[in-house]
């Protein structure tokens, strides 16, 4: 299938009705894509750099919400779609892995608070 613009509502149902996200950048300050996964239950493959580093926690077992690899090369992306792959196979660690996913609270809400609680250590260590 094949279509040519833009249309969210179609980009999500795509993002949701995956069973893993392939995010390979190179450079990548945030974005939204592997939190849009996680929260549908779809397992993110990133790429180690920028605010993927701090969005997707490497899965070790029993905690983590995705895969991260480095370097960015081909054998780093085959050894962790290896990974993933044996992951999906394993119903139990599958599941884990995306409900820990979709644990995760990416909204405003929690960052907000987590600025007020380091706005309120500032101030009160000043005094």
């Amino acid at each position: 299938c094949y279509y040519r613009g833009y249309s969210e509502p179609l980009a999500h149902l795509i993002e949701a009705g995956a069973d893993i996200f392939l995010m390979p950048s190179r450079f990548e300050p945030c974005g939204l894509n592997q939190m849009y996964s996680m929260a549908y239950g779809t397992i993110p493959i990133v790429h180690a750099t920028g605010g993927l580093i701090d969005s997707v926690e490497p899965w070790d077992g029993s905690s983590g919400t995705g895969f991260r690899f480095a370097p960015h090369d081909a054998d780093a992306l085959a050894a962790v779609l290896e990974e993933a792959i044996d992951v999906w196979h394993d119903a139990a660690a599958r599941e884990r892995l995306i409900a820990n996913g979709m644990a995760r609270d990416d909204s405003w809400d929690a960052r907000a608070e987590e600025y007020r609680t380091i706005y309120r250590r500032a101030v009160s260590s000043r005094r």
